[in-house]
């Protein structure tokens, strides 16, 4: 079958199980061609074709719910609601999403780039078809990483008992999230994989129970499952469950759907799944190389991108961190499962037990780094920005509100490109910048952010943020790993008296580069400290002539306003003061540089506006 002539999913209801595995053969194969060349996530889809076709069979969306975790798994899906035409367009600007996207089909009925969101939103659509009416199934798909998280669990504990619903769960089970999963849900897991199916056992026991022992016989047959199979977790949380399923044998998967979705009660169906299935480098990976890739080669499975001489600053931040682990064994280093994400490969080989990945859980990573340094360690916690929004109240709480001595490395802040407005790293200035003893620090390149690093973990005492963006960087000889440490201040690096540009970060040398070249008469200051601000540099700012703040970050709550504030508070309110950086909406999927621009806060459009205003 041509994939570009699937409209929607009725194509699979009449299809035989021979059918079906044609199809899925034809689904694999097209994914490792589109995304070799485009980039996405390839492990977790070639790993669900069999289980989103048989889900699409049985289920009828969008009138039965498909809500599909995270989102970045569901290309299959997408693929089957008509969208396989537009996959060379995939996270590419103004292209098809990498996630579900509402406004891109009505089978996308909810959409998220954070993990362990389902559940809850599951249990939300199952409460409002008692107003709404709908006699649709609510169908949730999670991954058994995302499921060990706490808002999944508690999700998972709240639905169990809720008899008057009947929500039906799919568990897919690969043994991995974005790197291999750990915890006690991991183990247990494992250990049902090792037992045989006891359906067979549930059936039997319900032709052995007399009649008279009716009443008490579901307890009678939940024991006798327990003591051949040493499990009965999900059935003490309520649920009725099958599994493990074999997630690549339609026969298996159509069965058992079937007869979930027949039960009207919780249900979970345990589907075991090989990430990365059909594509052997995937299939053998273990450390996550294949969960999102770049363009790559299909023969060798290398990155075609890349060139040898650059890394990025989450590179530079673990080289940094291995070598100050060999100096002090008061270091250790927190991540909730992004140790490939953050290029913690070489960190861990080098220390393997200085580490820890708490998995898909960034609640505890940020409280677990407080007691760690309450009780004399150095932790650093390696997260992205978009997802220490999750443990906002963790930082607050626990972290400064105890002025731990927390070192917390935000990757990916700033705009992140192809993974779009649920992953940018535009939100965590405003989020942090208000919360007492924290400092924030941006570095312009690897030398500074070495600097500031060396002082953070030297001399300062408190939480302290280094922010770093995504992307690569040419590398050097020297890296400045022994830079002198840089305390909290700014630096001005041109000047110009005409106007003033107060920026941070990557853009720094760009405009310094821009100034020079062209002559402005533009002072540039790099502001590497969004908190606190460097007072005394302040006061030497002429605020009678224009000032510019740009951030790549939300306006609302960033540098710009804190330093207007700080202008007024000290009688120095500026004639002209202009704040540039995002302002309230969210920033689609798009290269970088496409999303700057088309923000007008790339080099040009920033220095344009400048002139523009020293010309009226």
């Amino acid at each position: 079958m041509e994939l570009n002539h699937i409209k929607d999913p009725s194509v699979l209801k009449t299809m035989s199980i021979a059918e079906l595995q044609s199809l899925a053969a034809s689904i694999r194969a097209f994914l490792i061609e589109s995304i070799s060349h485009t980039g996405g996530h390839l492990s977790s889809n070639l790993g669900v074709v069999e289980l989103t076709m048989a889900l699409h069979k049985v289920f009828d969306s969008p009138t039965d719910a498909l809500i599909f975790d995270v989102g970045h798994q569901g290309y299959v899906h997408k693929i089957l609601t008509g969208r396989a035409d537009r996959f060379s367009t995939l996270r590419q600007t103004d292209g098809l999403s990498g996630f579900l996207k509402r406004n891109e089909s009505v089978h996308d009925v909810f959409e998220a780039g954070h993990a362990s969101t389902s559940l809850a939103a599951g249990a939300g659509m199952l409460h409002a078809k008692d107003i709404t009416r709908n006699d649709g199934e609510i169908v949730m798909i999670i991954g058994d990483g995302a499921l060990a998280s706490g808002m999944a669990l508690e999700a998972l504990n709240y639905m169990g008992h809720d008899r008057r619903r009947a929500p039906i769960i799919i568990l897919n089970d690969n043994e991995m999230s974005i790197g291999q999963n750990i915890g006690y849900l991991s183990k247990l897991l494992t250990k049902i994989r090792l037992k045989r199916s006891y359906r067979t056992l549930r059936k039997a026991a319900k032709k052995l129970i007399p009649g008279a022992f009716k009443g008490f016989g579901a307890k009678v047959e939940r024991r006798l499952k327990t003591f051949i199979s040493g499990h009965s977790t999900f059935e003490d949380l309520g649920y009725q469950y099958y599994g493990p399923i074999d997630g690549h044998k339609f026969s298996h998967l159509l069965k058992a759907f079937r007869v979930a979705k027949e039960e009207n009660r919780p249900c979970i169906v345990h589907v075991k799944t090989v990430k990365g299935k059909g594509y052997a480098p995937s299939e053998l990976d273990m450390t996550g190389k294949f969960h999102g890739v770049k363009p790559f080669d299909i023969v060798t499975g290398e990155t075609t991108t890349s060139e040898p001489h650059e890394r990025t600053m989450s590179r530079a931040v673990a080289d940094y961190l291995t070598r100050l682990a060999h100096r002090r064994n008061d270091i250790m280093v927190i991540t909730p499962a992004m140790v490939a994400g953050s290029e913690l490969d070489e960190f861990v080989r080098a220390h393997p037990k200085r580490l820890i990945d708490v998995g898909i859980a960034e609640q505890t990573a940020a409280t677990m780094a407080a007691g760690m340094a309450l009780s004399g360690v150095r932790p650093f916690l390696s997260i992205y920005s978009t997802f220490l929004q999750r443990a906002y109240d963790q930082v607050l709480h626990d972290i400064a509100r105890h002025q731990a001595d927390v070192i917390i490395g935000i990757d990916r802040a700033g705009i992140v490109g192809a993974d779009g407005d649920t992953h940018q790293g535009i939100y965590d200035i405003p989020m942090l910048s208000h919360v007492p003893n924290l400092t924030i620090a941006h570095p312009k390149n690897v030398a500074e952010l070495y600097g500031m690093l060396n002082y953070a973990f030297t001399a300062h005492h408190g939480p302290y943020v280094v922010r770093y963006a995504r992307g690569a960087m040419v590398d050097v000889e020297d890296d400045g790993y022994d830079t002198t440490p840089i305390p909290p201040s700014w630096e001005s690096l041109s000047d110009g008296t005409e106007a003033t540009l107060i920026t941070f970060g990557a853009c720094v040398t760009a405009f310094q580069e821009a100034i020079q070249a062209h002559h402005l008469p533009i002072r540039l200051i790099n502001a590497r400290y969004i908190k606190p601000l460097d007072a005394s540099m302040l006061a030497d700012v002429d605020t009678d002539k224009p000032i510019f703040t740009l951030e790549e970050s939300t306006v609302r709550g960033g540098l710009g306003e804190a330093i207007l504030a700080h202008l007024v508070e000290h009688d120095k309110r500026p004639a002209c003061f202009r704040m540039l950086g995002f302002r309230e909406a969210f920033v689609p999927h798009g290269a970088r540089d496409d999303m700057m621009k088309r923000y007008g806060l790339d080099v040009n459009s920033v220095l344009a506006k400048v002139r523009d205003t020293l010309a009226s």
